[in-house]
């Protein structure tokens, strides 16, 4: 049975969804949890929303790392808060994955710092499973501004492995998000990532994909920058609540929308369902030598729940195993030694 350590203080609305989350993934999963945070606190709530405890392992810390904070505060100022010990716990191997709905900028940096990298992972990277049938996965999106032609074909290789083990996607296609299909499109550093990726024989690069097309099933894993891959990801977010919205508003407006509603009611639940990025709870940091997965900092209690499924089925899958492994194939096909 694996053991998640859980960051119950970081995101918006923890610790009040975090309990009611972790709660709930008790019931669901097969799995044991350490829960780090404020004890008085989590045991307050938990009463509160007639929850219990009972079971779970709780680490005491008050400390919080606010997304204010900045992103070196878990190797300094806040070296005792919620984030800083569940990374010390896991690199510790007291447990086999982490979940924090915290400040992505610390986490990213705390998982690098403190858990390390995979050996040969020059970069790790956020991939971020886009809410769409079927799902893309994203990569990077947010944790690396300023990129080299190699850390693509990284992503690319550590997004391939993800789909592969995590998804059933048997041969991932790989595509580089670009502002046009030519290959000759992009900056200097985009164009020659795409030569990079088109020689690379360990993955399935099928080209250039513009934005307006990644909803056509034209790849499975979509690599980019992280400058450019957490603006594609926020707007993707903002255009699927704006058009929700207008689809609410739409049979709402007179009586026989209301009507015409109730008939297509089943069919537009699952719409608002293949477009929900709860379903997936959260972005795995791909790169680190054990699971860190970071859920939205706005999560629910579904959404965190679901997180924590996540970093579960990461641990069992030994999908870090994969990844180095992987990497490792592509360090001696491409001859180099050891690029730690």
């Amino acid at each position: 049975m694996k053991r998640i350590v859980v960051d119950m203080m970081g995101g918006d609305l923890a610790p009040v969804e975090t309990v009611k989350g972790v709660c709930m993934a008790a019931r669901e999963l097969d799995a044991e949890f350490i829960l780090v945070g404020d004890r008085p606190e989590l045991l307050r709530i938990a009463k509160e929303n007639g929850l219990s405890l009972d079971g779970f392992e709780i680490v005491h810390t008050e400390t919080v790392i606010t997304m204010e904070d900045d992103a070196m505060s878990v190797l300094r100022a806040k070296s005792d808060s919620s984030m800083s010990v569940g990374l010390r716990l896991l690199a510790d191997n007291k447990g086999d994955a982490f979940v924090s709905t915290g400040n992505t900028g610390a986490l990213f940096t705390g998982a690098n710092l403190i858990v390390r990298r995979i050996k040969g992972a020059r970069r790790s990277a956020i991939a971020a499973l886009l809410p769409m049938q079927p799902p893309v996965l994203l990569i990077d999106s947010g944790a690396n501004i300023a990129v080299t032609p190699e850390y693509y074909d990284y992503f690319a290789v550590m997004g391939s492995v993800y789909m592969k083990k995590m998804m059933g996607v048997e041969n991932p296609r790989v595509g580089l998000l670009n502002n046009g299909a030519e290959e000759h499109k992009g900056t200097d550093t985009v164009r020659e990532a795409y030569e990079l990726l088109s020689s690379d024989t360990m993955i399935n690069f099928v080209g250039n994909v513009e934005g307006n097309r990644v909803m056509e099933n034209c790849c499975d894993v979509l690599v980019c920058d992280g400058f450019s891959g957490n603006i594609h990801l926020k707007t993707m977010e903002g255009m699927g609540k704006l058009a929700l919205s207008a689809l609410k508003g739409l049979f709402t407006k007179n009586l026989r929308t209301k009507l015409a509603y109730l008939l297509v009611k089943p069919y537009v639940s699952d719409l608002k369902k293949n477009f929900d990025a709860s379903e997936y709870g959260g972005a795995p940091i791909l790169g680190i030598s054990k699971p860190v997965i970071k859920a939205h900092g706005s999560s629910n209690a579904k959404a965190f729940k679901n997180a924590i499924r996540q970093a579960v089925a990461c641990a069992e899958n030994d999908l870090t195993a994969d990844i180095a492994e992987a990497l490792a194939a592509r360090r001696e096909a491409s001859g180099k030694s050891d690029e730690e």
